[in-house]
Formats: C-alpha cells, sequence, structure tokens
C-alpha cells in the first residue's frame, strides 16, 4: 500500500541538529547555510583564513557586511523565510535564540522517517485505548515505589510485551525525499497560561531562559525560528500491515488479546485526534487567540472528514507539537488522567496550579500573529497498483 502525508499546519521532525548563527547567515530574505567545507579548503590557500577563523571564534552572527560574498557564493542551500518580514526581526533577536532546528535529511535531501510516523500512530492508538486500563494504572501508579513500571505494563497489555507487540507488524518506509527549495522558516513562540491578581486566567509569552511577559509586550518573548515542511507538502512512501498476523492461530501464539488492522489503526487515531484538537481548541479559547482557535477548529472539521472516509486520518507528530502529541493521555481533563499524572512529581506541581495542562504551546506566528500548531497532517493510505 502507498501512504500520502500532506501537512496541514508547519512540520518539523528535526534530525537533532541546530544550525548556530555562524552557520549560516541571512540574506535577501532567506538563510543562506554555509558550506563551512568549501570556505575552509579555499581560504587555507591565502591568509583570509587566519582573519575568518578568529570572526567565526568572537562572533555571534556572521555580518552580511564583512561576509556577504560567502552568502552570495559558498551557500551550500538557500531556506526562505514564510514572510520576508521575519528577516527583519531576526536581526534583532539575542544571537542565543537563532538556532535553528533542521529538517531530517539524507544526501538526496529532506524526507519523513517511516519511525516518526509509526510512532505517531502507536501513541494514537494507545491513547484511544488506554481509557480501559487507565483505572486500573492509577491504582496501581498509587501504590508502587516505581512509578513508570506500572506505565509500562498497561502499555503491554494493549499493545503486547516487547518483541511481540502488534505493532512490530506494521512496516512504514521513509518517504521519498523532497527538494530542500520545498522548506521555509517559520517564526514560533511559546505561550503559557497563568493566573492573573483576581484569579481569571491570562495569557503571557516565554522569554529566554526563563520568566514570561504579558500578551501586550509580545514583542519581548523570545522567538525560535525552525526549518519546517510548509501547509501542502506532499510526502509519499509504501505501508505495509501483512494479513498473516490477522489469523486467531498466530494472534494467540504471541500472546495478543486481539490483532490490529488498519481500518482500526485509522479510526483509533481520529478519535485521539478529536480529543487532543477538543483540548487544543479549550485553551486557544481560554487564552483568547481567536485566530488559532479558528485553526484548530479547521483541523477538527478535517477530523470527521477523515472519519467518513475511513481511509484517512489525520495525525500530530514532531517538534514543537509538544506534551499532548507524545501522550496516551489525549484529555488530562479527565479524573482518571489526573490520578496517574499526580503521581508523577513533575506534572503533580503543575496540577495543584489549577491551571490548563499543560500551561504551555508553542505556537506558529503568521501575520505577526498565533495561528497554528505545529505538526498536523493528514494521512491518507491508498492500495498499490
Amino acid at each position: 500500500m502507498k501512504y500520502r502525508i500532506r501537512c496541514l499546519t508547519p512540520l518539523l521532525v528535526g534530525d537533532g541538529n541546530v544550525l548556530s548563527p555562524i552557520d549560516y547567515m541571512v540574506w535577501r530574505d532567506q538563510v543562506n547555510v554555509l558550506d563551512q567545507p568549501r570556505i575552509f579548503r579555499l581560504l587555507a590557500k591565502s591568509p583570509r583564513l587566519d582573519v575568518y577563523l578568529r570572526e567565526i571564534k568572537k562572533a555571534t552572527r556572521l555580518e552580511f557586511a564583512s561576509w556577504g560574498g560567502f552568502a552570495q557564493n559558498f551557500a551550500c542551500r538557500r531556506i526562505p523565510f514564510d514572510e520576508p518580514r521575519h528577516a527583519a526581526l531576526w536581526a534583532n533577536v539575542p544571537p542565543e535564540q537563532l538556532s535553528i532546528p533542521t529538517f531530517v535529511r539524507d544526501t538526496r535531501g529532506p524526507y519523513l522517517p517511516g519511525s516518526a510516523i509509526k510512532g505517531a500512530l502507536r501513541t494514537a492508538f494507545l491513547g484511544s485505548r488506554y481509557g480501559e486500563n487507565l483505572a486500573d494504572t492509577a491504582r496501581r501508579l498509587a501504590k508502587s515505589e516505581i512509578p513508570p513500571r506500572w506505565g509500562c505494563q498497561a502499555e503491554d497489555a494493549l499493545t503486547g510485551k516487547l518483541g511481540a507487540s502488534v505493532f512490530k507488524v506494521l512496516r512504514i518506509s521513509d518517504s521519498q525525499p523532497l527538494n530542500d527549495s520545498a522548506l521555509r522558516i517559520y517564526l514560533t513562540r511559546v505561550a503559557v497560561l497563568a493566573r492573573s491578581a483576581d484569579g481569571a486566567l491570562q495569557l503571557r509569552w516565554k522569554l529566554y531562559p526563563k520568566g514570561s511577559v504579558e500578551a501586550s509586550k509580545i514583542n519581548e518573548a523570545a522567538v525560535t525560528f525552525a526549518e519546517m515542511a510548509p501547509p501542502a507538502t506532499v510526502f509519499e512512501g509504501h505501508l505495509s500491515l501483512p494479513t498473516f498476523y490477522r489469523q486467531e492461530a498466530i494472534a494467540k501464539e504471541l500472546g495478543w488479546k486481539d490483532t490490529l488492522s488498519l481500518e482500526e489503526l485509522l479510526a483509533a487515531t481520529n478519535d485521539w485526534a478529536g480529543k487532543v484538537l477538543e483540548n487544543q481548541w479549550s485553551y486557544a479559547r481560554a487564552a483568547g487567540l481567536n485566530r488559532l482557535a479558528g485553526s484548530i477548529e479547521s483541523l477538527r472539521l478535517r477530523v470527521e472528514e477523515a472519519r467518513k472516509k475511513g481511509s484517512c486520518c489525520v495525525l500530530c507528530m514532531g517538534w514543537g507539537a509538544g506534551y499532548l502529541s507524545k501522550s496516551a493521555l489525549p484529555d488530562p481533563r479527565t479524573e482518571k488522567a489526573r490520578q496517574v499524572l499526580n503521581e508523577v512529581a513533575a506534572y503533580a506541581r503543575v496540577l495543584q496550579s489549577a491551571l490548563p495542562f499543560p500551561k504551555t504551546r508553542r505556537i506558529i506566528f503568521s501575520g505577526d500573529e498565533p495561528a497554528a500548531l505545529p505538526g498536523w497532517v493528514w494521512l491518507e493510505v491508498e492500495p498499490s497498483n
């Protein structure tokens, strides 16, 4: 079977690397990634190498006035800003905030790893079925001295033990690579909900490295630029789920309570996405982010469309998607979910504040407004020809 993933919001599945401010130069409203090995080879033949090494040793960023020729002649790739105005904003951002997370790539170009897709589907599948084991997990967590142990046992009860998981038979290839020109540089900030003096919810924006500012001082908030695939970008690859493993005798031998079908997986993913988006929509409304709420509402409509088609689902993955995209508890507002989270010290402190959980969200900006959540995609599966 073939899969086709279409980005609904900007997507970054990272390779763990970042571009530091001395690895690139902003020129003509785009990020020009310098081919440093080539630069070193060329400068090694002249006295300018020592000058260049001294410059990058002390520099917090490379200024175009001094080294613009490198951006023109020695850039290995050029990544446009999603909005040209963000290039001017970049010039006023402190250097410590200018490291750019990069999209995973090989020698052919950026691609979407099959492991990222499979991991997101697994999380969604667990999130849709966790309810039947949630009460038992909460009870065991309350009695256990090692909380993570019982969480893993609950997962094993749903998918099978390590080495014999029902997800082991789901095979998803890496996507075909894209051209570098398909990617863009997006600006993001982190929203925080806090309580005002009168107890009302109040929107604030994160500072770097800690703290926050009022919504009216958003220009002082920390920013992160990221290399992302824009909406409408398409990734294609292959997916298989052999029917051999759906035989009752095989499932029994492997210790599975039931088998995994593609239809069930896609339906479960849509159920999970609906719960997550409901939480995100409530957060956007509470924060007064109307444009973001409208974007989330359009994603909820796509979930309903996917449910009707049956061969599609809406999925969340990648950088910036936050806690909800990686949790088997898609709605932490329920009492049973909070019982589980209260057993984890870091989460318990946040829950005691009576703020929406989690209280932060990374948001992509467009037109100087909070516009979208990162990482939402449309996954469609179709038979191979």
